[in-house]
């Protein structure tokens, strides 16, 4: 019963199907449970927040990373399944605080000042919940000096920067300056994303790691969560 109730969570993450009235990529599932009721009966039969996590919404996720990755899925297929993704993290979430269940680390995640998009950051962070870490997302048009308050209120191991702009991206290279002036440039791993970015420019700029999409991002941060424990 554990088994086929975190498979048909996988699966309906992969289906992007939150509750029954959602209609998902294949024909015939309205009306069938979403991730929201599988969860909450999962949760009622004693299945654990953790095995929902790493066996129904990162095992999903993972086989949506791939389609992604080969095309097959799109910005939207992806969005719908990070968004089911969200729903059960919002469910989870007094269970894991109760069960005291220790995440793999702390991100924080920020779009940097000027810039105003967050769909990227906001999948990138549902992601890196989904796989088990412990997210504060600042939100957009963020002052490298209010992140600058945060890595040092928080103290979280890494750091997520996004710009969409080709005008805001160099407002990174500001933040990681600012990172370095205020003394914790070297308590926390910075990496960056966004369409205008790219490996060259994490590279030209100091920071830690690149994520071309939100898949990749969650790989780079996973690598560089295994080489601190090391």
């Amino acid at each position: 019963m554990t088994e086929d109730i975190l498979a048909l969570i996988k699966e309906n993450v992969i289906q992007g199907r939150i509750t029954g009235d959602d209609e998902g990529f294949d024909e015939g599932l309205v009306g069938q449970a979403g991730v929201s009721e599988l969860t909450e009966t999962a949760l009622a039969q004693g299945i654990s927040s953790e095995d929902i996590i790493k066996r129904g919404l990162s095992e999903g996720m993972d086989i949506v990373g791939r389609k992604f990755e080969a095309g097959e899925y799109y910005l939207p297929d992806m969005l719908a399944s990070a968004k089911a993704v969200g729903a059960v993290m919002e469910i989870l979430e007094p269970y894991l605080i109760e069960s005291n269940i220790k995440s793999k680390g702390k991100i924080i995640m920020a779009t940097v000042k000027g810039d105003f998009h967050d769909i990227g950051k906001n999948i990138v962070s549902i992601l890196l919940q989904g796989a088990g870490y412990m997210v504060k997302d600042l939100g957009n048009d963020i002052d490298p000096q209010a992140i600058v308050a945060a890595v040092r209120e928080e103290k979280p191991q890494f750091l997520g920067l996004s710009a969409l702009l080709t005008s805001t991206m160099l407002r990174m290279k500001d933040t990681i300056q600012a990172l370095t002036d205020s003394g914790v440039r070297d308590k926390v791993k910075v990496i960056i994303g966004g369409v205008a970015t790219s490996e060259e420019f994490a590279q030209s700029i100091g920071a830690d790691g690149y994520g071309a999409d939100g898949f990749q991002a969650v790989r780079v941060i996973e690598a560089l969560n295994t080489s601190q424990e090391d």
